[in-house]
């Protein structure tokens, strides 16, 4: 199994209930919130269902740790921290959390008061068209290992 990281892209107006209701299943209600999940089939068939407003692909353990040391929040808005981390959970650090979360031995629900949702900036210099798949020159559906390039521009 992999993780995948899932960023919405298009807005949720004048959109299907079912639609509606399968972002909500992947936490992720607004435009540039990002997510992470894994493969199996059931998240699969929802990225089917939602593929025209969502894109995603494969991240790695430092993708992770990335977007968590920029992008990670608590309740309360607070930043997350090596010494949160340190503190409340028996990591001793964000590197050490990742690792196992790309190896699906931790879960993000592990560290408490961590929001699932990260809220991303929209990404430096634009989407290169949000109409169109990642495959015919556009930003939506499956990027795999290029969802990297997408999270650095949303950092």
């Amino acid at each position: 199994m992999k993780r995948l990281a899932v960023v919405k892209v298009r807005g949720s107006i004048d959109v299907k209930g079912t639609i509606r209701d399968t972002f909500k299943m992947l936490n992720i209600i607004k435009v540039n919130n990002c997510t992470f999940i894994d493969n199996r089939p059931t998240y699969m068939g929802m990225l089917q269902k939602v593929k025209d407003y969502v894109t995603w692909g494969e991240v790695s353990a430092e993708d992770v740790e990335f977007i968590l040391k920029h992008r990670g929040e608590l309740e309360g808005g607070h930043r997350i921290t090596d010494g949160y981390i340190k503190e409340n959970t028996s990591f001793e650090n964000i590197a050490d959390f990742t690792r196992d979360f790309a190896e699906f031995k931790a879960e993000i629900s592990d560290i408490p008061g961590l929001k699932k949702i990260f809220r991303l900036h929209p990404p430096r210099k634009g989407h290169k068209g949000i109409k169109r798949s990642f495959k015919e020159g556009g930003s939506l559906g499956y990027r795999g290992n290029d969802i990297k390039k997408l999270l650095n521009k949303m950092r």
